[in-house]
């Protein structure tokens, strides 16, 4: 009875400080960017029943251009990392803009991460990471993902990184 009195106050306790994704958001000091409209013909989401699919987007700095270059020849390891977690607050930007309160998240189902590569970069994993590493950050064990980390010889605008999302979400 005792354990199953402290499980309980556990489980209570766990709740009642359970941070919400914007709380998290506010705690890490992190403002999502703006989203810029949609370049082409396409939207940035489409919801079918519970879940909504994210288009691909490139990381972008603080004044909107994009951060450009292959891995592995004009850019590190480091600034690639660093600029899939810029996509993963613009992608964290687009669902709070569908959904209206990133609570309704119910778990980071799948991430597909394309790195722009010079010929000899196998890194892409280490790359990606700045972006799956932002989801956990926010969501917790609902931000841990399936994931596809590849390597490209070019993507457009010679963006260094473009990463799309499946998410699950609350109707």
């Amino acid at each position: 009875m005792k354990t199953l009195l402290l499980m309980l106050m556990c489980f209570t306790s766990f709740v009642a400080f359970a941070q919400s994704p914007e709380e998290k958001l506010a705690q890490l000091n992190i403002q999502l960017p703006q989203v810029p409209p949609a370049g082409g013909s396409f939207v940035d989401a489409v919801k079918v029943g519970n879940l909504i699919y994210l288009s691909g987007k490139g990381p972008r700095n603080s004044k909107g251009e994009y951060i450009k270059g292959k891995l592995g020849q004009d850019l590190t390891v480091e600034q690639g990392y660093e600029a899939a977690r810029l996509v993963a607050l613009l992608q964290l930007a687009v669902l709070k803009r569908e959904l209206g309160d990133l609570k309704r998240v119910k778990r980071i189902v799948k991430v597909n991460g394309y790195v722009n590569s010079a010929a000899t970069f196998y890194d892409q994993p280490k790359v990606i990471n700045g972006y799956s590493d932002v989801m956990i950050a926010v969501f917790g064990d609902m931000g841990k993902h399936a994931r596809t980390a590849v390597g490209t010889n070019a993507l457009p605008f010679n963006m260094a990184v473009e990463v799309e999302m499946i998410v699950e979400v609350e109707d």
